[in-house]
């Protein structure tokens, strides 16, 4: 009898990363000032493009919405009473690949799908049809009206408990655990949507659609008069009104994240508060000082982005009320987010959805094979092939930079929008451009940096 034992990983980049950071970084930078030379009518021409427009009838999204509740139900099933293994457990595999790392991608490719696929539209419908034959006192605006002055606050409190769920709890991919959060919430904010009407609670409180709408917003499909159209990758960020300074905090606050789930493995993170990462303790060693460190990452982020945009302002005249403009171009920023979402989670999303579609086959650990995937075998040995780790990195180093290439280009956009003229959108954007170059740099150094843990 062997018993074998394997420590935390350790992994270190045996690429020349170097050079990536210092291109990556100079192509951002370089970008800003290539806008800064072309006229500002062949930029606004080219956001303003539009392409057709797909009327989808009223019952698609209400039968979708059905269909991801119905799923929802047999998941948290599954939770509950299928394998306790999370990397044979459908819920867990879901929630954590499916959902929140392939859903996202597909939001910014293919727009808002959430909206039509949430699992709470169906039921909501049929609540208010059974009240409305009642005759109770229940309007479709809810029972009390979301007052304006809390903005997106209880969006941001919900996001930052999953950031805080996600990235420090002891056992976030425990079936047990994860099934009750996920019943927990989906009942919160059903309520919410009952109490407060449905148009006001998603719009505003209900972090996950406020956080999938806005990454939709640097889709190719956008809502339009007649339907759905198809437009230049972020054109939906230009005709999106000013955020409300609640809104900018929120949007920053997906980004600081998914940047501190990177930076938290670190082994600069870890050496910095004792921990040798070779000899990772456990994330109940670390709960305390990696909960500072997502607030802290929250706030610093924060305070250098309104920074900027306050510098931006005044050298460019104060033009515009400066909350304003924190909140018109923070929207800027949505790129980035999806870039840094997509280098972060790309291998996750690789060996974790083989993980999900073997667990597919056999939901309920009933020795099912529904797909025929049962028998599968999940290989992850290309992660030790030179040639595929360095396609891997070319694919989120191209990514994080081509998501800050785009978020210059927006904030540019946004700023002549502001501005009219070339030349005050140049100034206005310089502080910004300043920090989103150094935003790239740190992005590119969290891919190739050694991690741990």
């Amino acid at each position: 009898t062997a018993f074998a034992h394997a420590s935390e990983r350790g992994m270190v980049m045996l690429l020349p990363t170097q050079y990536y950071l210092v291109g990556g970084t100079l192509a951002v930078a370089l970008s800003f000032a290539i806008l800064g030379l072309v006229p500002a009518r062949p930029i606004r021409r080219v956001f303003a493009w539009r392409s057709g427009a797909w009327a989808i009838p009223t019952v698609v999204p209400l039968s979708l919405s059905w269909g991801s509740f119905l799923i929802l139900a047999l998941l948290i099933y599954a939770g509950f009473e299928g394998s306790r293994d999370p990397l044979a457990n459908l819920l867990a595999l879901t929630v954590w690949t499916v959902w929140w790392v392939g859903l996202t991608l597909l939001q910014g490719v293919y727009g808002d799908l959430w909206a039509a696929i949430n699992p709470w539209n169906g039921p909501y419908g049929l609540v208010m049809r059974l009240v409305s034959r009642t005759r109770l006192s229940l309007a479709a605006s809810g029972v009390l009206r979301l007052p304006t002055s809390v903005g997106y606050g209880l969006a941001i409190i919900g996001f930052a408990a999953f950031a805080w769920f996600e990235l420090i709890s002891l056992a976030p991919d425990d079936p047990d655990v994860l099934a009750t959060a996920v019943t927990i919430y989906w009942v919160y904010a059903f309520i919410g949507m009952i109490v407060f009407g449905k148009e006001d609670w998603l719009a505003r409180a209900e972090c996950f659609s406020v956080f999938f709408r806005f990454v939709s917003r640097v889709a190719m499909v956008q809502p339009g008069k007649g339907g759905l159209i198809c437009s230049v990758p972020g054109a939906g960020v230009l005709s999106h009104p000013a955020l409300p300074v609640s809104g900018a905090l929120f949007l920053l606050l997906t980004l600081a994240s998914v940047s501190f789930d990177g930076l938290n493995k670190t082994f600069w993170w870890l050496g910095l508060n004792g921990i040798n990462p070779l000899e990772f303790p456990g994330r109940s060693a670390v709960t305390w000082i990696n909960s500072v460190g997502l607030a802290a990452t929250f706030i610093l982020l924060s305070a250098a982005y309104a920074l900027a945009i306050w510098a931006g302002w005044r050298l460019a005249g104060r033009k515009g009320a400066l909350a304003e403009h924190f909140g018109s171009f923070v929207l800027s920023i949505i790129p980035i987010s999806l870039a840094s979402h997509f280098a972060h989670y790309l291998a996750v999303l690789l060996i974790n959805g083989q993980y999900a579609l073997v667990a597919a086959s056999d939901p309920f650990s009933q020795a099912f094979d529904l797909l025929g995937y049962a028998d599968y075998h999940v290989t992850g040995s290309w992660l030790t092939n030179h040639h595929t780790v360095a396609l891997i990195w070319k694919l989120q180093a191209g990514a994080i930079v081509l998501g800050h290439i785009l978020a210059v280009v927006l904030a540019h956009a946004l700023a002549l929008k502001c501005y009219g003229r070339t030349r005050g959108a140049v100034i206005s954007q310089v502080p910004l451009m300043v920090v989103m170059v150094a935003y790239t740099l740190f992005g590119l150094w969290l891919l190739a940096t050694p991690i741990a843990g």
